[in-house]
């Protein structure tokens, strides 16, 4: 004997959080950031076969101020890290990062100086796509897991307080592995 029982037929029962989450998954304006083949693999999920734009991404923008999904495609080198930052920096709130490709997400097979070796060392990274370069279908699968991640945020003060907190606790993580941590002897270079 719930509340829909006594409700007549034709009234759609929610929360604010709930309908805001579905307007905010549903209208992702993503910036892009191809550095590598990773990004020829992005534009791809836009054609006409993989049609991005079903998922309300219609088009890719080109100033940050528009965007608030970065999506940072190939690896990342050293010079080119404060450029990222601060296109993250100018991104509207509430904003989101993807990390597509093994560079992106761990360096991949640069394991050198010039390379960042995760572009989590530089902003907060919400989802992970591994592969070398990843296929569009999986790009398109990565931005579904984030539309259910964005559908789940909560609103209201503690929001803000939640994102700022995951901020600093991703950005002050160790490195995911080193050879230490792969059983490898000090010193030696993963690849």
């Amino acid at each position: 004997m719930g509340l829909e029982e006594k409700v007549p037929g034709g009234f759609l029962l929610s929360t604010v959080e709930t309908v805001a989450g579905y307007a905010r998954k549903g209208s992702l304006w993503p910036a892009t950031f191809g550095l590598a083949c990773c990004a020829i693999e992005m534009m791809a999920t836009t054609s006409g076969r993989f049609d991005l734009a079903r998922f309300g991404m219609e088009a890719f923008r080109a100033s940050p101020r528009q965007a608030d999904l970065m999506i940072v495609a190939g690896r990342v080198s050293q010079k080119m890290a404060p450029v990222l930052r601060q296109v993250y920096d100018q991104m509207a709130e509430p904003k989101w990062v993807l990390a597509m490709g093994v560079c992106a997400s761990s360096g991949g097979m640069f394991g050198n100086y010039a390379v960042v070796q995760g572009v989590d060392h530089i902003v907060p990274v919400d989802i992970y796509l591994p592969g070398c370069p990843p296929r569009p279908e999986m790009l398109l699968y990565a931005i579904l897991e984030l539309h259910e991640k964005i559908a789940d945020m909560p609103l209201g003060a503690n929001r803000e307080e939640a994102v700022r907190a995951a901020e600093v606790a991703a950005l002050a993580a160790r490195p995911t592995s080193s050879a230490v941590d792969l059983g490898m002897p000090a010193g030696t270079v993963r690849r």
